[in-house]
């Protein structure tokens, strides 16, 4: 069916950087919106950024500045550019993204975790 892959999850220092991708494959007619969310520990599930098929993103106060999320529809892939990383971003980061096939429906990829030490 469709399948979300993400990579680029790791252990980064405070104020590095990391990319996370998120592709999805399958029989994919469309993708509509595309986004990253992020659980820590004990905590509920946030939302980090949001993207339309068009190039419209939005991002959460509290990464607004230092994460850009971005789209290649060619590829089918989200991305999101992490920098300037704090302690505070450790979590693992969820892919979802509402697409096409038969029907239309969301769809979540397994989660990378993101690690970073002070």
């Amino acid at each position: 069916q469709v399948q979300l892959v993400e990579s680029g999850g790791g252990l980064v220092q405070a104020g590095g950087s990391l990319r996370l991708s998120c592709a999805a494959s399958g029989s994919i007619f469309s993708i509509n919106a595309m986004g990253w969310y992020r659980q820590a520990p004990g905590k509920q599930r946030e939302l980090v950024a949001t993207i339309t098929r068009s190039g419209s993103a939005n991002h959460a106060e509290s990464v607004k500045g230092r994460f850009t999320i971005s789209r290649d529809n060619a590829k089918n892939t989200v991305y999101l550019q992490m920098n300037s990383l704090k302690p505070e971003d450790t979590a693992v980061y969820y892919c979802n993204a509402e697409i096409q096939t038969w029907r239309t429906a969301n769809y979540w990829g397994q989660g990378t975790q993101v690690t970073v030490s002070s």
